[in-house]
């Protein structure tokens, strides 16, 4: 069996026992007939399917938009190193959502949607704002300037959400929530938020997939492919800030996801975005499953926000991602 089909088993497989273990283990334990409907135990019942359930749905499609928005932002910009985190997306997007919790902010006909449309406004309007200042420095759009564009834009942010912090009283508690990362307290109402984005954009990044491809040979022979890069170069952002500001708007600040997972799947099972993306999707799901299930167990009864467990796993990979790249432009 070759390394790709090995690959998806083995990455469906993680996310099934990631959602069993997600769902199973935790301050209360779970018995196995529970989760399949099997129990008498209302208690048990009460905890799985109000509790636990939506949390690790959440997180699973939480994990999937920042991976497969990821892959898609590395492939189109043919930079390893670009994800919502390090472009400052997730910086835009928390802006758009802590100024939705900030003002109260709920626009007619949308609702409960209102969180998440405003965090997507201001993940794509930070990505239009990254690329273009980059360009401006640098027209080959070398990874070194992206990053210090994302960085400078990600301080900016965070100084009008900190301006807003000091301004704010009772949302107070309810955005440093919003900021560290977490889906705790969270409901299917949440995941009803994130679905229609995650199926929408996720679907068009899919679509997308043989003509990132022939981006990664180049523009001109992509357009001689056949491709309208303009088109698609702006689909691709665009589908890429609506899941980050979706996952954004439901949980919060999440680091790292969008770096990590497409790494490591390219790294396992080549840099075809056939599969890479899906691939992303699915581990991505599991890794903030599993990530989530560690911050809530490592030092019960209190919870670590997942942010903090992504971080730690996050930097590590990112230094060696980064001394990578720069040994490569050396030699």
């Amino acid at each position: 069996m070759t390394r790709r089909p090995l690959g998806w088993i083995v990455s469906i497989l993680l996310l099934v026992a990631s959602i069993w273990l997600g769902v199973s283990i935790g301050a209360v334990q779970i018995p196995v007939s529970t989760l399949w409907g099997g129990s008498e135990d209302a208690t048990a019942s009460t905890i799985v399917w109000n509790i636990r359930m939506p949390r690790v749905f959440l997180a699973a499609l939480v994990g999937a938009s920042l991976a497969v928005a990821g892959a898609a932002f590395q492939a189109l910009l043919k930079n390893p190193l670009a994800d919502p985190y390090t472009l400052g997306v997730s910086s835009g997007a928390s802006v758009g959502a802590v100024a939705t919790i900030f003002f109260g902010l709920s626009f007619p006909f949308f609702g409960m949607f209102t969180l998440p449309l405003l965090s997507m406004v201001g993940a794509v309007v930070t990505l239009i704002v990254v690329v273009s200042f980059a360009r401006m420095i640098d027209r080959s759009l070398r990874m070194e300037t992206i990053i210090l564009t994302g960085i400078i834009t990600s301080s900016f942010f965070g100084a009008m959400i900190s301006l807003m912090i000091a301004l704010t009283g009772e949302e107070l508690r309810q955005i440093i929530g919003w900021l560290l990362g977490s889906v705790a307290m969270r409901t299917w109402t949440h995941v009803q938020m994130i679905v229609p984005f995650v199926a929408i954009a996720g679907t068009w990044l899919l679509f997308r997939v043989r003509d990132l491809n022939a981006l990664q040979l180049g523009e001109d022979r992509a357009h001689h492919l056949g491709v309208n890069v303009a088109r698609v170069k702006k689909e691709v952002l665009v589908a890429g800030s609506m899941l980050t500001g979706a996952a954004v708007a439901v949980s919060g600040t999440i680091g790292f996801v969008g770096l990590v997972v497409p790494h490591m799947v390219r790294q396992l099972f080549g840099a075809d975005n056939r599969h890479v993306l899906p691939l992303s999707m699915i581990n991505g799901a599991s890794l903030l499953i599993l990530c989530d299930l560690v911050a809530r167990t490592i030092i019960e009864p209190t919870e670590l926000p997942i942010g903090v467990m992504t971080a730690f796993i996050g930097a590590p990979v990112f230094a060696w991602i980064f001394f990578r790249q720069r040994r490569k432009g050396v030699s």
